[in-house]
């Protein structure tokens, strides 16, 4: 069984995660697949939950043993990955495979799952109101706030080799976009 695949990318605070989970609300027929990463757990996140918690050298083992069908050295040492098994069990399972990932490994799935794909970029307004929500998070220090910043602006230079943009400007507006998108998608033959 080969199913649709849904892919979320944004840069870091632009809202993508809290979109995702409304969209899985919204849809039983979706299922998220849960990444691999090398970063540390933050507080309410649970291993096999949120991510696949790995340590570097468990990742680049499984890079060799070809179980990753993309992964993306995001920061140094900071890994992240779309393993194989987890797209097999979603589809066996007879439902549609929601990747919420960043900005190149969208790209790269993409690519890899041609015409059964819907990749959305999801747009903060601008950079300053990205930079507030990350401030908000309360998680970055001063130096990995302006990685974070200075990789969105790169990031936003992608948006437009995605399928669609939506900009995350007023959540209800974005959530509604959102499933009309999904819909039209899941509902193409």
């Amino acid at each position: 069984m080969k199913g649709k695949v849904l892919i979320f990318s944004a840069p870091s605070g632009a809202g993508k995660t809290t979109i995702v989970k409304h969209i899985l609300q919204k849809f039983p027929e979706l299922e998220f697949s849960i990444s691999a990463t090398t970063r540390p757990s933050r507080e309410n996140e649970k291993d096999g939950n949120d991510y696949f918690f790995l340590k570097e050298n468990e990742f680049r083992e499984r890079i060799k043993n070809n179980e990753f069908i993309e992964f993306e050295e995001v920061y140094p040492g900071r890994f992240y990955g779309t393993l194989k098994s987890e797209i097999e069990r979603i589809w066996k399972k007879g439902s549609h495979v929601v990747f919420d990932v960043d900005v190149k490994g969208g790209l790269n799935l993409k690519k890899i799952f041609g015409k059964d794909a819907l990749a959305v970029f999801i747009s903060p307004p601008d950079i300053n109101t990205l930079e507030d929500r990350l401030k908000k998070r309360g998680t970055e220090t001063p130096e990995t706030l302006t990685v974070r910043v200075d990789k969105a602006k790169e990031e936003m230079n992608y948006a437009p080799e995605f399928d669609m943009i939506l900009l995350n400007e007023v959540l209800e507006k974005s959530y509604s976009d959102a499933e009309k998108v999904v819909s039209n998608f899941l509902n193409q033959h």
